[in-house]
């Protein structure tokens, strides 16, 4: 994902760069000198107006809550995405961003499908998915995410969310099997770290997956 995004791993507490998609004209509507508490507040409230699919009666900005989510709706979600890529990974905002990445880096990754059927093929499936029917494909972890991020979704977020991150935990197996296969030590070293930050996201969503069963994700 970081590939994606050419920063860090998505780890938790992690700093994400905006969007490499994000559009010069609708990032001019985020303002840049925002007050990082009211950045993140505006972030909390957008990503629980998206998902309740209710105008955001935030207290901290309604007004502008009001013209991102009208944006998404012209432009697309890369003007939110750039909003909740500073936040924590347990916190809703922050499991809607690693959505969002899981979605691009399903269209632009060329050896994904390779390594989810490497992964898929190794995996004790039951224990990935820890609970989920099944794990979802690239086309339908893409489908999953669309629907989550258009704010169409009807199903349970916390399986939504635990669907992808079974889907990670494959990609994460498959990625390290293709360490092994690689005759370039660099690139092998390369995999295996990636491998690591699936892990990570899978971690980073299942978490996200129980506070929201909580009631506790924000």
């Amino acid at each position: 994902m970081e590939a994606l995004t050419g920063g860090e791993p998505m780890g938790e507490g992690r700093k994400f760069r905006r969007p490499a998609m994000l559009d010069p004209r609708v990032a001019e509507e985020i303002p840049g000198d925002m007050d990082p508490a009211l950045r993140s507040e505006i972030a909390h409230d957008t990503a629980n107006a998206l998902v309740s699919r209710a105008r955001a009666t935030a207290s901290s900005d309604p007004a502008l809550v009001d013209r991102l989510l009208r944006l998404v709706e012209t432009e697309g979600i890369e003007i939110l995405a750039a909003m909740w890529s500073a936040s924590a990974a347990d916190t809703l905002p922050g499991a809607l961003w690693r959505l969002y990445l899981l979605r691009e880096w399903t269209r632009h990754d060329s050896r994904l499908a390779d390594r989810y059927r490497l992964g898929t093929a190794r995996a004790e499936v039951d224990e990935v998915v820890a609970g989920v029917a099944a794990p979802p494909g690239l086309v339908e972890l893409r489908d999953l995410a669309d629907a989550v991020l258009s704010g169409v979704f009807t199903g349970d977020l916390d399986i939504a969310l635990n669907r992808a991150a079974a889907f990670c935990r494959i990609v994460s197996i498959g990625t390290a099997l293709d360490a092994d296969l690689m005759d370039s030590p660099a690139a092998a070293t390369e995999a295996t770290r990636h491998a690591g930050v699936l892990t990570t996201t899978a971690e980073d969503l299942e978490r996200a997956a129980r506070r929201w069963r909580a009631g506790t994700l924000d």
